[in-house]
């Protein structure tokens, strides 16, 4: 509703902005392109503007003042690629020593166009104010570098460009590098790599930003930001002006199209904008492919190939010539006449070119050197490659390419952002066929961040990073010798990925191919597909089954065979946890990893491995007892208690800790309970303990999860051990999200005396769970893909339990339903653990029946199965 003061030429410009806009609406949704819906609404924008700046003149009485006075837009507004609800930034242009009179002017208009209902960044400078602030803040440059003259004084515009450029000629170089800083610290904030799987389309890499930048470092280092002027000057190929206005068009159409859908300026491409905008645009999913999985590829198709001209053209623009190639030619030595190794960057001589031009094997033996070297590749010698890419013809897979290319994945060097380049030239896919599928192709859930060739990359880069690890995945990679198969089962692992069939199988598959193609023998043939086809195991064992349990522990040796298997599979596992995005191979996670690692090659080899995670379970239990009798507490009870305690209670913590642990448990009386925590800084959880007798009150488990999970707290993982004379400690891990990092004393109080409480005066009302906002498949937000509870009943991997995997939803209160009705069931929990499948949460549950027995009866299985499932479909209906 108008305000009742506002000007009458402020409600026309109201007016006219909202019927301006429902017609750019329409003629969007009729298909228009997004470059034309664009400028058109830039038009509207100075239609607006200057009719508030005219008016502004004439209410104030001087029209002489337009003489000293020029009216710039700058920004994406001076560009003209404006979306519906950007914000528009605007500077007055004056001479110097006019602002007073000036000011009234300026005041007038930035209110009047606020009140129009427009963003407004404003600003009131001279040209030699506004150049000198450009080139000290690289944000004013790059937008000041986007201006154009609305009215005014052309002659003061014009001095204020001239100065601009003068200015970035002197100083190309630092702008260039201040530049590429704001922009990479943007990315950061926004997401680092252009395939993260719910983007920003202006901010995150590849984005419309990074084509803004290839504009900004034109204008700093040839004085131009046009896209044809930076051709002519053989600043930009042909090819590459091509794919960056192929890719403004298709961005600047997805953020009109997001704008207008939200009636505000909104930028990320989350995964409910995905599903809506894929029929949208025509997509209707083919056989192992969603249609938002068709769409985001051509997404991600389109950002890939912005981030590579990008990437190429700031290479080419910063490259210094003079001292520093001086400096190169002193510090460098030749190699074999074709290549020459400087301190920084490898290039190519001049008849090292001529290779180039005409021979990608040559390309391959560049790319060995500069891993084997650890050297950049040289920035005129990568686009030479770039430039003659198209005239190669198509890649022969002859002996020296398959050595040059076997002999590069042996070095962990810079093979990651080398492989990277030979994917961007679509070589990659020559020599791996698979990676043609893979590009681009989105994993639609909410663990993975990364495309699969992305993922994939990202793997072998991970565990080259292992290299420098002082821990015991850094050793295993270091000491191993086949690297290269290991590296080539990183890259291959996921190809399958996008098909009907399990992506394990066809990987599989494509692992006999790969071997066969490259001529592997018969045994690293084996070991790769073996690598492919399982290299889940580990992953699924250590999140879904107790990586002390002996059963799984010899199964995991009876699959491997090998220690060099093993080693290999361990590294594979936690370099692709680490490549499924940021924070993901969390301590803890790398911890069970090697739990697993080392029970299982100590069962392979029968070493002992120092340190507490590796060490023998009688080892550990002899020092509990040196420690035991050292404190005057070796006695018949403290004998039981040690040759009883599980394994999983054997590594919980430091030897010390567990006889601490021991000894309250050793005072507790027969009807109470006790319970105690600690913060865990390097898991960022809490553990809360909780120990009793096992007939203090029936469905201990349910009640503390209940308890847990009505205080607002996220439940990690849960162990339910049962010790001697009858004694029970439950073991919680939880993230407390009502506090960043330790909860205060009082919180972790409060929280042991209600799991005590629940135990000590149990009752049979549910607890109250809070509504919690949490993003995600967490929350209470139905996901656009919403897969099906599953149970699933496991009684092969343990001889004692039968084991239960159940998938579902996550939501509050949904392990505390769980647990109950498996209470209700009869069923007697003995350890739990909760994990993370794609979209699912999986709590897995060992259990016995009544009298401690598995449960072999297939009648009595089916009844706890569908029970399970009817329960928990109540729970997510409700």
């Amino acid at each position: 509703m108008a305000g009742p003061n506002l000007r009458p030429a402020v409600l026309v410009a109201r007016d006219k902005l909202r019927q301006g806009r429902e017609k750019l609406r329409a003629l969007h949704a009729s298909g228009a392109p997004g470059i034309q819906v664009s400028s058109y609404l830039t038009d509207l924008i100075d239609a607006v503007c200057l009719e508030l700046y005219q008016t502004a003149l004439a209410d104030l009485g001087d029209r002489g003042r337009e003489s000293r006075l020029a009216l710039v837009a700058h920004g994406g507004y001076g560009r003209r690629d404006l979306a519906p609800f950007s914000d528009v930034d605007l500077m007055l242009l004056l001479e110097p020593g006019s602002e007073s009179q000036v000011r009234p002017v300026a005041r007038r208009l930035s209110q009047d166009i606020c009140d129009a209902n427009l963003a407004l960044g404003f600003s009131l400078r001279t040209p030699r104010d506004a150049c000198s602030l450009a080139l000290s803040d690289a944000t004013v440059f790059t937008s000041l570098a986007e201006s154009r003259l609305l009215a005014g004084h052309a002659p003061l515009f014009t001095r204020l460009l001239d100065r601009l450029q003068r200015g970035a000629a002197r100083h190309s170089y630092r702008l260039m590098k201040a530049i590429e800083r704001a922009r990479q610290e943007e990315r950061q904030s926004y997401g680092e790599t252009n395939f993260l799987l719910m983007p920003n389309v202006k901010r995150s890499l590849g984005g419309l930003r990074d084509i803004q930048l290839v504009r900004w470092l034109g204008f700093a280092r040839y004085g131009n930001a046009d896209f044809d002027a930076l051709e002519s000057l053989d600043a930009l190929r042909p090819e590459d002006r091509r794919r960056l206005r192929r890719a403004l068009e298709f961005l600047l159409r997805l953020r009109n199209e997001l704008h207008f859908h939200a009636n505000r300026a909104q930028d990320v491409l989350d995964r409910q904008e995905q599903v809506r905008l894929a029929p949208l645009y025509g997509y209707t999913g083919d056989e192992g492919l969603l249609p938002v999985e068709q769409f985001m590829r051509d997404y991600f198709h389109q950002t890939s190939e912005v981030h590579s001209v990008m990437t190429h053209f700031a290479g080419t623009a910063t490259a210094r010539v003079g001292v520093r190639t001086v400096f190169d030619l002193l510090m460098s030595h030749n190699v074999e006449g074709d290549f020459r190794v400087g301190p920084i960057a490898i290039s190519a001589t001049h008849r090292g070119q001529a290779k180039l031009r005409r021979d990608l094997v040559h390309v391959l033996r560049l790319m060995d050197l500069a891993n084997l070297y650890d050297k950049a590749i040289e920035p005129r010698t990568w686009r030479l490659i770039r430039d003659t890419a198209q005239e190669w013809a198509p890649l022969a897979l002859t002996r020296e390419v398959v050595d040059r290319f076997l002999s590069l994945l042996s070095q962990p060097g810079r093979l990651g952002d080398l492989l990277r380049r030979l994917h961007q030239l679509r070589v990659l896919e020559q020599i791996l066929p698979g990676m043609s599928h893979a590009r681009c192709l989105l994993q639609f859930n909410e663990f993975h961040k990364y495309t699969v060739d992305e993922h994939s990359i990202r793997a072998v880069e991970e565990a080259a990073r292992f290299f420098d690890d002082p821990r015991t995945v850094g050793e295993a990679y270091r000491q191993l010798r086949n690297k290269r198969l290991l590296h080539l089962a990183l890259l291959i692992h996921d190809l399958g990925k996008g098909n009907p069939e399990d992506h394990t199988e066809v990987g599989a598959r494509l692992a006999e191919e790969t071997a066969r193609r490259l001529g592997l023998s018969d045994r690293e043939a084996g070991i790769l597909r073996f690598l492919v086809r399982r290299h889940l195991v580990m992953s699924e064992l250590t999140q879904f089954r107790d990586v002390h349990d002996p059963d799984v522990v010899v199964g995991l040796a009876v699959q491997v065979g090998s220690p060099e298997v093993l080693q290999m599979l361990y590294i594979m596992t936690c370099a692709d946890w680490a490549a499924v995005g940021p924070g993901v191979l969390t301590d803890w996670k790398l911890d069970l990893l090697t739990q697993l690692y080392l029970n299982a090659r100590r069962q392979l080899t029968g070493e002992t491995v120092d340190g507490a995670s590796g060490a023998a379970p009688d080892a550990r239990r002899e020092e509990l007892r040196r420690l035991a009798r050292e404190k005057g507490l070796a006695d018949d009870w403290w004998s039981r208690q040690l040759d009883a305690l599980p394994p999983a209670c054997l590594f919980a913590g430091s030897p010390r800790e567990i006889v601490g642990e021991l000894l309250r448990l050793r005072q507790l009386p027969r009807q109470d309970a006790a319970a105690w925590a600690r913060y865990l800084p390097e898991r960022h959880a809490v553990e809360y303990a909780v120990g009793t007798y096992d007939e203090i009150a029936p469905g201990i488990f349910h009640r503390l999860t209940g308890v847990l999970t009505s205080q607002r707290l996220e439940i990690l993982s849960a162990e339910i051990q049962t010790l001697a004379d009858g004694l029970v400690l439950d073991r919680f891990y939880v993230l407390d999200r009502d506090f960043a990092g330790r909860p205060p004393e009082s919180r972790l109080d409060e929280v042991c005396g209600r799991l005590t409480a629940a135990l000590r005066q149990p009752t049979e009302q549910p607890p109250k769970f809070p509504n919690l906002w949490k993003s995600g498949a967490r929350s209470g937000e139905r996901p656009p893909h919403r897969p099906r509870p599953q149970v699933r009943v496991d009684n092969a991997t343990s001889d004692r339990f039968t084991i239960l995997d159940v998938f579902a939803l996550d939501r509050m209160g949904l392990l505390y339903t769980i647990a109950r009705r498996l209470y209700e069931l009869g069923l007697s929990v003995h350890k739990a653990k909760i994990g993370s499948h794609l979209d699912q949460v999986v709590d897995v549950f060992y259990v016995t029946d009544d009298a401690g027995q598995k449960i072999g009866d297939e009648q009595r299985l089916t009844e706890i199965r569908d029970s399970l499932l009817e329960r928990i479909r109540q729970f997510e209906e409700n």
